[in-house]
């Protein structure tokens, strides 16, 4: 059974959305229509930048913006077969159990790892030269030289029914560019356990 490395304390369904709506943030795909929709509601950017997760009304805002980007809480898009209540810890993981953590069940992530949804396959494909439906693999490659030069990334969200059998809910940029990189070290992650996660984290 994977041992987690280091506890490093509990956390909350509120530090799971800001974390995932930070780590959504910086990326080109989904950054700008974050920024879009938290400043259609009037919020500030600061909601997102610096989560003060002790306002209640911070919260509710992130929720609102996740639910609306990616259906959280309202078993839909992302999250649908989510279940609604799951225990949220704070972890470091050894290189060898983030090499164990899967992709999502999504047909991209499938098709870089040639089927497998792990991510050394994923970088040995790339490292090959082989692209998933064409995309471009430079985001992965350019994140596993920050990495390689000293570059810290947030922490990713893994999810499971057990800590053995974890899921990669967000950060798969960041799991591939560590799995490139050849996991170099610990890596900070926050897990999500519950007993009807199978349903969501095949």
């Amino acid at each position: 059974m994977l041992t987690v490395v280091q506890l490093l304390g509990l956390s909350s369904e509120d530090e799971m959305v800001a974390c995932f709506l930070g780590g959504e943030l910086s990326s080109r795909r989904f950054g700008q229509n974050l920024l879009s929709r938290l400043a259609a509601a009037g919020q500030a950017e600061q909601v997102l930048l610096h989560p003060d997760l002790s306002d209640a009304g911070a919260n509710s805002a992130r929720r609102a913006l996740l639910a609306a980007t990616r259906g959280y809480g309202e078993n839909r898009d992302l999250f649908e077969n989510f279940p609604a209540h799951v225990a949220w810890t704070r972890a470091l993981l050894s290189a060898d159990e983030v090499a164990c953590v899967r992709y999502m069940d999504y047909s991209y992530w499938s098709e870089l790892s040639g089927g497998s949804r792990r991510p050394a396959d994923a970088a040995a494909r790339i490292g090959a030269g082989l692209r998933a439906f064409d995309v471009p693999n430079e985001p992965f490659v350019d994140a596993a030289r920050a990495l390689s030069s000293g570059g810290r990334f947030p922490p990713l969200i893994l999810v499971g029914e057990r800590l053995d059998d974890l899921v990669c809910l967000e950060g798969h940029l960041r799991l591939t560019a560590y799995a490139l990189a050849g996991f170099p070290a610990d890596v900070e992650c926050l897990i999500g356990v519950a007993p009807g996660m199978g349903r969501w984290a095949r």
